[in-house]
């Protein structure tokens, strides 16, 4: 008994790799636009700042901080009058920056620092004047986590 495979040919297949070209081409052209927006934008702009889109006229653009954003927004008429002199950008009128933060940041890891003797002495002293069992437990193992 024969397998099929997922690399039959079929009218269906054919579909879906012309779509493929299609967004490979679109990302292309994307990829290429981006790289004229990032040149067009004075150098301490251009780091954290993409091309988002440019539709009827209308460009848009994210910064990852706000303050880049207003630069950005501040100097917006030369940015044009540069992007203007690229064929793809002659027809751009307006400018909108929006701001977008990084998705993940790099934030170090919370370091639990130990009790120190004296605190450890405080809460065992806590734990001994409550009449809750529950809640002297608790307090006295937290005053068991002394550094050495």
């Amino acid at each position: 008994m024969k397998k099929k495979t997922d690399l039959e040919l079929t009218p269906d297949s054919f579909s879906r790799a012309s779509t493929l070209r299609e967004l490979m081409a679109k990302a292309q052209h994307h990829t290429q636009a981006e790289q004229l927006v990032i040149a067009a934008l004075p150098q301490s702009l251009a780091k954290g700042t993409r091309f988002v889109s440019c539709h009827d006229g209308e460009l848009t653009l994210s910064a990852t901080a706000a303050t880049t954003a207003s630069q950005i927004r501040f100097r917006q008429h030369e940015i044009m009058e540069e992007l203007r002199r690229q064929e793809l950008f002659r027809f751009v009128w307006k400018l909108k920056v929006k701001v977008a933060p990084p998705r993940f940041s790099e934030r170090p890891k919370a370091k639990m620092t130990p009790l120190s003797n004296e605190n450890a002495r405080l809460l065992k002293e806590e734990a001994g004047h409550t009449k809750d069992k529950q809640l002297r437990e608790v307090l006295e193992k937290l005053a068991s986590h002394v550094r050495d």
